[in-house]
Protein backbone atom coordinates (compact mmCIF):
# COMPACT_ATOMS: atom_id res chain seq x y z
CA UNK A 1 0.00 0.00 0.00
CA UNK A 2 1.68 2.94 -0.93
CA UNK A 3 1.97 5.61 2.12
CA UNK A 4 -0.27 9.11 2.35
CA UNK A 5 0.42 12.07 1.00
CA UNK A 6 1.09 14.47 3.53
CA UNK A 7 -1.78 17.44 4.13
CA UNK A 8 -1.23 21.01 3.42
CA UNK A 9 -2.83 23.89 2.76
CA UNK A 10 -2.13 27.09 0.99
CA UNK A 11 -4.00 30.48 1.84
CA UNK A 12 -4.10 33.46 -0.76
CA UNK A 13 -5.78 36.47 -1.29
CA UNK A 14 -7.66 37.09 -4.95
CA UNK A 15 -9.52 39.96 -5.01
CA UNK A 16 -12.21 40.33 -1.78
CA UNK A 17 -12.17 36.05 -2.26
CA UNK A 18 -9.76 34.17 0.08
CA UNK A 19 -8.93 30.77 -1.69
CA UNK A 20 -7.90 27.95 0.65
CA UNK A 21 -6.12 25.10 -1.40
CA UNK A 22 -5.35 21.96 0.60
CA UNK A 23 -2.86 19.60 -1.13
CA UNK A 24 -2.18 15.87 -0.26
CA UNK A 25 -4.64 13.26 1.44
CA UNK A 26 -6.75 14.58 3.91
CA UNK A 27 -7.62 11.57 6.10
CA UNK A 28 -7.59 11.13 9.96
CA UNK A 29 -3.70 10.04 9.69
CA UNK A 30 -2.69 13.02 7.75
CA UNK A 31 -4.86 16.00 9.48
CA UNK A 32 -3.23 16.83 12.63
CA UNK A 33 -0.39 18.70 11.61
CA UNK A 34 -2.40 21.47 9.69
CA UNK A 35 -5.15 21.58 12.35
CA UNK A 36 -4.01 24.76 13.77
CA UNK A 37 -3.37 26.63 10.17
CA UNK A 38 -7.16 25.48 10.20
CA UNK A 39 -7.70 27.21 13.61
CA UNK A 40 -6.20 30.70 12.19
CA UNK A 41 -8.38 30.93 8.93
CA UNK A 42 -11.15 30.37 10.89
CA UNK A 43 -10.35 33.49 13.38
CA UNK A 44 -8.52 35.83 10.49
CA UNK A 45 -10.92 35.68 8.03
CA UNK A 46 -14.12 36.34 6.71
CA UNK A 47 -16.27 32.95 6.11
CA UNK A 48 -18.66 34.62 3.71
CA UNK A 49 -15.37 34.83 1.67
CA UNK A 50 -13.64 31.72 1.67
CA UNK A 51 -13.61 29.91 -1.58
CA UNK A 52 -12.54 25.69 -0.99
CA UNK A 53 -10.08 25.05 -4.23
CA UNK A 54 -10.17 20.89 -3.95
CA UNK A 55 -8.85 20.61 -7.80
CA UNK A 56 -5.15 19.30 -5.64
CA UNK A 57 -6.43 17.22 -2.86
CA UNK A 58 -5.95 13.62 -3.04
CA UNK A 59 -7.55 11.35 -0.93
CA UNK A 60 -10.32 12.32 1.68
CA UNK A 61 -12.42 11.08 4.58
CA UNK A 62 -14.52 12.78 7.03
CA UNK A 63 -11.91 13.91 9.13
CA UNK A 64 -10.56 15.95 6.40
CA UNK A 65 -13.87 17.36 5.39
CA UNK A 66 -14.87 18.20 8.52
CA UNK A 67 -11.75 20.57 9.35
CA UNK A 68 -11.91 22.02 5.45
CA UNK A 69 -15.88 23.01 6.51
CA UNK A 70 -15.21 24.63 9.12
CA UNK A 71 -13.68 27.21 6.79
CA UNK A 72 -16.58 27.84 5.99
CA UNK A 73 -19.60 26.55 8.05
CA UNK A 74 -19.95 29.89 10.43
CA UNK A 75 -20.99 32.31 6.89
CA UNK A 76 -24.94 32.55 5.83
CA UNK A 77 -24.94 29.69 3.07
CA UNK A 78 -21.52 27.34 3.61
CA UNK A 79 -23.31 24.81 1.22
CA UNK A 80 -23.51 27.46 -1.68
CA UNK A 81 -21.43 26.40 -4.95
CA UNK A 82 -19.67 29.72 -4.94
CA UNK A 83 -17.90 28.09 -2.01
CA UNK A 84 -16.37 25.76 -3.73
CA UNK A 85 -13.49 25.56 -7.00
CA UNK A 86 -12.14 22.80 -8.63
CA UNK A 87 -13.07 18.94 -9.47
CA UNK A 88 -12.32 16.56 -7.08
CA UNK A 89 -14.97 13.08 -7.37
CA UNK A 90 -15.42 13.05 -3.54
CA UNK A 91 -14.53 16.24 -1.61
CA UNK A 92 -17.17 18.62 -2.10
CA UNK A 93 -20.00 16.52 -1.70
CA UNK A 94 -18.49 14.81 1.94
CA UNK A 95 -18.16 18.35 2.96
CA UNK A 96 -21.27 19.80 2.65
CA UNK A 97 -22.75 16.37 3.71
CA UNK A 98 -21.24 17.34 7.02
CA UNK A 99 -22.07 20.76 7.03
CA UNK A 100 -25.41 20.23 6.46
CA UNK A 101 -25.54 17.66 9.44
CA UNK A 102 -24.19 19.45 11.69
CA UNK A 103 -26.63 22.67 10.99
CA UNK A 104 -29.48 20.19 10.78
CA UNK A 105 -28.03 18.69 14.70
CA UNK A 106 -27.22 22.30 16.00
CA UNK A 107 -30.36 23.52 18.37
CA UNK A 108 -32.12 26.58 17.67
CA UNK A 109 -30.78 29.42 20.15
CA UNK A 110 -33.96 29.61 22.90
CA UNK A 111 -35.62 33.18 22.66
CA UNK A 112 -35.01 35.35 25.32
CA UNK A 113 -38.27 36.91 27.17
CA UNK A 114 -38.64 39.27 30.19
CA UNK A 115 -41.40 40.44 32.36
CA UNK A 116 -44.87 39.71 32.02
CA UNK A 117 -44.22 37.07 28.92
CA UNK A 118 -41.64 34.87 30.64
CA UNK A 119 -44.41 34.51 33.74
CA UNK A 120 -47.12 33.41 31.67
CA UNK A 121 -44.75 31.23 29.91
CA UNK A 122 -43.74 29.54 32.96
CA UNK A 123 -47.95 29.65 34.29
CA UNK A 124 -48.72 28.18 31.24
CA UNK A 125 -45.98 25.06 31.51
CA UNK A 126 -46.84 24.56 34.65
CA UNK A 127 -50.58 24.20 33.70
CA UNK A 128 -49.35 21.87 31.73
CA UNK A 129 -47.61 19.71 33.83
CA UNK A 130 -50.40 20.01 36.00
CA UNK A 131 -52.62 18.43 33.31
CA UNK A 132 -50.46 15.81 32.26
CA UNK A 133 -49.61 14.58 35.49
CA UNK A 134 -53.29 14.54 36.38
CA UNK A 135 -54.29 12.32 33.30
CA UNK A 136 -51.14 10.08 34.27
CA UNK A 137 -52.45 9.41 37.85
CA UNK A 138 -56.31 8.55 35.91
CA UNK A 139 -54.41 6.09 33.85
CA UNK A 140 -52.36 4.53 36.44
CA UNK A 141 -55.62 4.64 38.81
CA UNK A 142 -57.79 2.67 36.19
CA UNK A 143 -54.73 0.10 35.66
CA UNK A 144 -54.79 -0.32 39.34
CA UNK A 145 -58.16 -0.97 39.17
CA UNK A 146 -58.59 -3.74 36.37
CA UNK A 147 -55.55 -5.34 37.77
CA UNK A 148 -57.53 -5.67 40.88
CA UNK A 149 -60.45 -6.44 39.58
CA UNK A 150 -58.85 -9.41 37.67
CA UNK A 151 -57.50 -10.32 40.60
CA UNK A 152 -61.15 -10.73 42.25
CA UNK A 153 -61.88 -13.06 39.26
CA UNK A 154 -58.85 -15.69 40.18
CA UNK A 155 -58.24 -14.75 43.81
CA UNK A 156 -55.26 -17.03 44.22
CA UNK A 157 -53.59 -14.75 42.00
CA UNK A 158 -52.88 -12.16 45.13
CA UNK A 159 -49.73 -11.67 47.17
CA UNK A 160 -51.22 -11.92 50.49
CA UNK A 161 -47.22 -12.17 52.06
CA UNK A 162 -46.50 -8.68 50.70
CA UNK A 163 -50.03 -7.13 52.01
CA UNK A 164 -49.46 -8.14 55.39
CA UNK A 165 -45.96 -6.93 55.74
CA UNK A 166 -46.80 -3.45 53.75
CA UNK A 167 -49.32 -3.27 56.91
CA UNK A 168 -47.59 -4.00 59.49
CA UNK A 169 -44.36 -1.44 58.19
CA UNK A 170 -47.29 0.98 56.88
CA UNK A 171 -50.04 0.73 59.58
CA UNK A 172 -48.44 -1.41 62.82
CA UNK A 173 -45.22 0.37 63.04
CA UNK A 174 -47.01 4.00 62.11
CA UNK A 175 -49.53 3.83 64.97
CA UNK A 176 -47.18 5.00 67.74
CA UNK A 177 -46.30 8.01 66.11
CA UNK A 178 -49.63 8.49 64.79
CA UNK A 179 -51.13 8.42 68.38
CA UNK A 180 -48.46 10.56 70.36
CA UNK A 181 -48.96 13.43 67.37
CA UNK A 182 -53.12 13.18 67.56
CA UNK A 183 -52.49 13.38 71.40
CA UNK A 184 -50.92 16.58 71.48
CA UNK A 185 -53.32 17.90 68.61
CA UNK A 186 -56.62 16.92 70.98
CA UNK A 187 -54.90 18.58 74.01
CA UNK A 188 -53.97 21.94 72.01
CA UNK A 189 -57.36 21.72 70.85
CA UNK A 190 -59.13 21.33 74.81
CA UNK A 191 -56.05 23.85 76.40
CA UNK A 192 -57.18 26.33 73.42
CA UNK A 193 -60.85 25.86 73.53
CA UNK A 194 -60.67 26.04 77.41
CA UNK A 195 -59.48 29.15 77.59
CA UNK A 196 -61.51 31.07 75.04
CA UNK A 197 -64.84 29.00 76.41
CA UNK A 198 -63.96 29.53 80.14
CA UNK A 199 -64.15 33.54 79.76
CA UNK A 200 -67.61 33.46 78.14
CA UNK A 201 -68.44 30.68 81.23
CA UNK A 202 -69.21 27.70 78.62
CA UNK A 203 -66.18 25.69 79.51
CA UNK A 204 -68.12 22.82 79.84
CA UNK A 205 -68.63 22.64 75.77
CA UNK A 206 -64.80 22.05 75.30
CA UNK A 207 -66.14 18.40 75.33
CA UNK A 208 -67.83 19.19 72.56
CA UNK A 209 -65.25 20.81 71.03
CA UNK A 210 -62.65 18.13 71.29
CA UNK A 211 -64.67 15.56 70.47
CA UNK A 212 -66.12 16.78 67.03
CA UNK A 213 -63.03 17.96 65.95
CA UNK A 214 -61.23 15.33 66.25
CA UNK A 215 -63.26 12.55 65.36
CA UNK A 216 -64.78 14.57 62.12
CA UNK A 217 -61.47 15.92 61.34
CA UNK A 218 -58.24 15.80 63.11
CA UNK A 219 -58.16 12.05 63.45
CA UNK A 220 -58.60 11.24 59.86
CA UNK A 221 -56.46 14.24 58.67
CA UNK A 222 -53.63 13.63 61.01
CA UNK A 223 -53.41 9.78 60.17
CA UNK A 224 -53.29 10.64 56.26
CA UNK A 225 -50.98 13.23 56.30
CA UNK A 226 -48.38 11.20 58.33
CA UNK A 227 -49.62 8.07 55.95
CA UNK A 228 -48.11 10.22 53.14
CA UNK A 229 -44.92 11.41 54.42
CA UNK A 230 -43.94 8.39 56.00
CA UNK A 231 -45.38 5.24 54.25
CA UNK A 232 -46.07 7.21 50.91
CA UNK A 233 -42.47 8.23 50.23
CA UNK A 234 -41.02 4.66 51.55
CA UNK A 235 -43.17 3.37 48.56
CA UNK A 236 -42.11 5.41 46.16
CA UNK A 237 -38.31 5.06 47.32
CA UNK A 238 -38.79 0.97 47.23
CA UNK A 239 -40.34 0.80 43.73
CA UNK A 240 -37.99 3.84 43.02
CA UNK A 241 -34.94 1.95 43.19
CA UNK A 242 -36.27 -1.54 41.89
CA UNK A 243 -37.26 0.32 38.77
CA UNK A 244 -33.28 1.97 38.80
CA UNK A 245 -32.25 -0.83 39.04
CA UNK A 246 -34.28 -2.61 36.27
CA UNK A 247 -35.71 -5.28 38.62
CA UNK A 248 -39.44 -4.21 37.17
CA UNK A 249 -38.02 -4.77 33.63
CA UNK A 250 -37.00 -8.25 34.74
CA UNK A 251 -40.01 -9.05 36.34
CA UNK A 252 -41.81 -8.42 33.05
CA UNK A 253 -39.59 -10.86 31.33
CA UNK A 254 -40.23 -13.49 33.64
CA UNK A 255 -43.82 -12.95 33.22
CA UNK A 256 -44.80 -11.19 36.17
CA UNK A 257 -46.92 -8.34 36.35
CA UNK A 258 -45.07 -5.69 38.31
CA UNK A 259 -49.21 -4.09 39.35
CA UNK A 260 -49.55 -7.53 41.00
CA UNK A 261 -46.95 -7.81 42.69
CA UNK A 262 -46.17 -3.96 43.70
CA UNK A 263 -48.82 -1.68 43.40
CA UNK A 264 -52.54 -3.58 44.52
CA UNK A 265 -50.45 -5.15 47.79
CA UNK A 266 -49.69 -1.59 48.81
CA UNK A 267 -52.92 -0.40 47.81
CA UNK A 268 -54.92 -3.04 49.88
CA UNK A 269 -52.67 -2.79 53.10
CA UNK A 270 -53.42 1.54 52.56
CA UNK A 271 -56.71 1.23 52.54
CA UNK A 272 -57.42 -1.67 55.13
CA UNK A 273 -55.30 -0.33 57.68
CA UNK A 274 -55.90 3.69 56.94
CA UNK A 275 -59.38 3.50 59.12
CA UNK A 276 -57.38 1.14 61.80
CA UNK A 277 -54.81 3.84 62.47
CA UNK A 278 -57.31 6.48 62.10
CA UNK A 279 -59.50 4.66 64.97
CA UNK A 280 -56.42 4.83 67.08
CA UNK A 281 -55.77 8.12 66.05
CA UNK A 282 -59.23 9.25 67.76
CA UNK A 283 -58.36 7.62 70.98
CA UNK A 284 -55.26 9.13 71.27
CA UNK A 285 -57.13 12.91 70.63
CA UNK A 286 -59.90 12.45 72.88
CA UNK A 287 -57.59 10.98 75.83
CA UNK A 288 -55.24 14.00 74.87
CA UNK A 289 -58.23 16.06 75.42
CA UNK A 290 -59.83 14.69 78.40
CA UNK A 291 -56.67 14.74 80.24
CA UNK A 292 -56.19 18.53 79.80
CA UNK A 293 -59.71 19.06 80.31
CA UNK A 294 -59.14 17.43 83.76
CA UNK A 295 -56.00 19.33 84.47
CA UNK A 296 -57.40 22.87 83.66
CA UNK A 297 -61.26 22.10 84.15
CA UNK A 298 -61.38 20.31 86.82
CA UNK A 299 -63.59 17.94 84.71
CA UNK A 300 -63.35 14.06 85.04
CA UNK A 301 -62.96 11.65 82.98
CA UNK A 302 -66.33 10.30 83.57
CA UNK A 303 -68.12 13.50 83.20
CA UNK A 304 -66.07 14.10 79.98
CA UNK A 305 -67.46 10.04 78.59
CA UNK A 306 -70.43 10.76 79.85
CA UNK A 307 -71.09 14.36 78.42
CA UNK A 308 -69.21 12.90 75.10
CA UNK A 309 -71.82 10.18 75.24
CA UNK A 310 -74.98 12.12 75.27
CA UNK A 311 -74.29 15.78 73.19
CA UNK A 312 -72.00 13.71 70.05
CA UNK A 313 -73.70 11.34 67.81
CA UNK A 314 -72.18 8.68 66.44
CA UNK A 315 -72.63 10.27 62.70
CA UNK A 316 -69.21 12.33 63.31
CA UNK A 317 -67.64 9.26 64.20
CA UNK A 318 -68.70 7.13 60.89
CA UNK A 319 -67.74 10.68 59.22
CA UNK A 320 -64.08 10.94 60.17
CA UNK A 321 -63.98 7.07 59.19
CA UNK A 322 -65.68 7.00 56.28
CA UNK A 323 -62.45 9.56 55.04
CA UNK A 324 -60.12 7.05 56.28
CA UNK A 325 -60.61 4.59 53.29
CA UNK A 326 -60.30 6.95 50.43
CA UNK A 327 -57.42 8.68 51.60
CA UNK A 328 -55.55 5.20 52.03
CA UNK A 329 -56.39 4.53 48.50
CA UNK A 330 -55.31 8.38 47.37
CA UNK A 331 -51.94 8.25 49.20
CA UNK A 332 -51.09 4.30 47.63
CA UNK A 333 -51.96 5.56 44.22
CA UNK A 334 -49.62 8.50 44.23
CA UNK A 335 -46.93 6.87 46.12
CA UNK A 336 -46.84 4.01 43.70
CA UNK A 337 -47.53 5.68 40.58
CA UNK A 338 -44.62 8.18 41.65
CA UNK A 339 -42.35 5.44 42.12
CA UNK A 340 -43.03 3.44 38.48
CA UNK A 341 -41.72 6.83 36.89
CA UNK A 342 -38.34 6.90 38.56
CA UNK A 343 -35.90 7.49 35.75
CA UNK A 344 -32.41 5.88 35.94
CA UNK A 345 -30.94 8.09 38.11
CA UNK A 346 -30.54 8.77 41.73
CA UNK A 347 -31.87 12.21 41.28
CA UNK A 348 -34.80 11.39 39.37
CA UNK A 349 -35.34 9.32 42.65
CA UNK A 350 -35.11 12.23 44.93
CA UNK A 351 -38.07 14.79 42.47
CA UNK A 352 -40.16 11.05 42.29
CA UNK A 353 -40.08 10.58 46.37
CA UNK A 354 -40.99 14.73 46.78
CA UNK A 355 -43.30 14.89 43.97
CA UNK A 356 -45.43 11.88 46.25
CA UNK A 357 -44.99 13.92 49.77
CA UNK A 358 -46.45 17.06 48.53
CA UNK A 359 -49.11 15.90 45.89
CA UNK A 360 -50.51 13.43 48.51
CA UNK A 361 -50.70 15.80 50.67
CA UNK A 362 -52.42 18.27 48.22
CA UNK A 363 -54.96 16.12 47.45
CA UNK A 364 -55.66 14.64 51.10
CA UNK A 365 -56.68 18.33 51.77
CA UNK A 366 -58.21 18.82 48.61
CA UNK A 367 -60.68 15.52 49.13
CA UNK A 368 -61.24 16.51 52.72
CA UNK A 369 -62.86 19.85 51.61
CA UNK A 370 -64.85 17.84 49.05
CA UNK A 371 -66.13 15.67 52.17
CA UNK A 372 -66.53 18.55 54.49
CA UNK A 373 -68.65 20.56 51.62
CA UNK A 374 -70.93 17.44 50.70
CA UNK A 375 -71.24 16.12 54.18
CA UNK A 376 -72.53 19.93 54.97
CA UNK A 377 -74.86 19.77 52.56
CA UNK A 378 -76.40 16.42 53.67
CA UNK A 379 -76.68 17.87 56.61
CA UNK A 380 -74.55 15.37 58.72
Amino acid sequence: MASDSAADINVREEGRQIIVTPHGDWVISNVTPVYREIERIESSYDAGLVVIDVSQVGRIDTAGAFLLGRTIQQCASPAADWHFRGQHPTAKRLIIELIERAIDCEPDAPEERYGFVRAFERIGAGLEAFYQEAVDTFGFFGRTITTFASLLVRPHRFRWTPAFYVMEEAGVNALPIIAVLTFFIGAVVAFMGANLLETFGAAVFTVELVGISVLREFGVLITAIMLAGRSDSAFTAAIGSMKMQQEIDAMRVLGLDPYEALVIPRVVACVVMAPLLTFGAMMAGIFGGMMVSWATLDISPGFFISRMNDAITASHFWVGMSKAPVFGLIIAIIGCKQGMQVGGDVESLGRRVTASVVQSIFMVIVVDAIFAMMYLELDI
